[in-house]
């Protein structure tokens, strides 16, 4: 999953929810000098990845794709995965609109700041200021997230044309993401509690 579901899933305490969008920040980062909870939040996004990448649904979201874009399959199914809770949020979210749920997430970021690997604290200012949570709702959310991401290096280039494979499979990865949505939730649920 990507950030907005990430997030969804995580507990509401502050520190762990941001904790478990540091996941994708840390790689070659020591995280024993991270806060307790945010270790926990990153724990809990490992866990969760590990249990959508061998969902069967996300296996076949995955497959859907075409080769040339099937090296990042997983990036691209995490984002369009995204896209259907963002547009479903009134029925999947936590309760409130999306928006005021981003706001939230944004004032939890400023607020600890100063406790996040130095890699979420760069992406801060343009998390907020392109409202990246909330434009996952939308198709071009969807195609302005993956031009960005496919700027980050030479070899993600691909991911700027990958808004469109959503368009051409969007009810066969709309059923994909259907199917995995509420065995996830049930399975962060039980995380919650371990």
């Amino acid at each position: 999953m990507n950030w907005l579901a990430h997030l969804r899933l995580a507990p509401a305490a502050p520190l762990l929810r941001l904790g478990n969008l540091c996941g994708d920040f840390v790689r070659g980062f020591d995280l024993a000098s991270l806060h307790a909870d945010l270790r926990r939040g990153i724990a809990q996004h490992r866990a969760v990845d590990a249990f959508v990448d061998a969902h069967p649904g996300v296996r076949r979201s995955r497959d859907r794709l075409p080769p040339p874009w099937r090296r990042f399959a997983g990036v691209l199914v995490d984002v369009f995965h995204d896209h259907f809770l963002a547009r479903d949020w009134d029925r999947l979210g936590i309760g409130g609109p999306l928006p005021a749920f981003a706001a939230a997430v944004h004032a939890d970021l400023r607020a600890h700041r100063d406790l996040l690997p130095p890699r979420l604290q760069q992406a801060l200012p343009w998390l907020e200021a392109e409202q990246w949570l909330v434009g996952y709702a939308g198709l071009q959310g969807i195609d302005t997230v993956l031009r960005r991401m496919s700027r980050r290096s030479p070899r993600a280039a691909p991911l700027a044309e990958g808004a469109a494979l959503l368009e051409v499979h969007y009810t066969a990865l709309e059923s994909d993401f259907a199917a995995l949505w509420p065995e996830l939730v049930a399975f962060a649920r039980r995380l919650e509690v371990a």
